[in-house]
């Protein structure tokens, strides 16, 4: 992925992408960006929706370079959580960043947030400072049961798998 474009100034403009024209400019701007990775093009947008659908290979059945479409980002919204264990309502990932409906509008913004979070975000600045996490939980752990809860398989992602197109552990 262009680690060079995915950086603290496009986690901001996702972030402020509702409140000002600037900031849209400059996510559309990355977004579209052509890189080159091994001799082949693609698009800022592909590759972190490609980045996407590898954190949810799992549930979403996706193939190694598949991209990760509006369908997909809006099943697997709802498995995101920060912190730890024991999930309340302000560890939901999709809400704390207010995407109450995800859709073809918006899934690409949501998966690029969640990206560029784990590459220049909090999540990598708690990350490295042995914080919170992103975790891939239960859908709508909300209402988990007791017995559920203790069974979940929590995986950790590894942002050098994620980049370079390996598997999650």
């Amino acid at each position: 992925m262009a680690h060079s474009l995915i950086d603290k100034a496009f986690y901001d403009a996702i972030l402020h992408f509702e409140e000002n024209e600037e900031a849209q400019n400059y996510y559309y701007s990355i977004m579209n960006q052509e890189v080159e990775r091994n001799g082949r093009k693609d698009t800022v947008r592909n590759q972190i929706l490609r980045a996407y659908a590898m954190l949810f290979c799992d549930d979403i059945g996706a193939e190694p370079g598949q991209i990760a479409g509006p369908d997909e980002v809006e099943a697997t919204a709802d498995r995101l959580h920060t912190g730890t264990m024991g999930f309340d309502p302000r560890h939901w990932y999709r809400m704390q960043h207010h995407f109450p409906v995800i859709d073809e509008d918006n899934y690409d913004r949501f998966a690029a947030l969640v990206i560029a979070d784990l590459n220049a975000g909090p999540l990598r600045e708690a990350a490295v400072n042995g914080g919170d996490m992103l975790l891939v939980g239960a859908v709508d752990p909300l209402h988990m049961t007791r017995e559920e809860r203790e069974k979940q398989v929590v995986r950790t992602v590894s942002l050098h798998d994620l980049a370079n197109g390996g598997e999650t552990k």
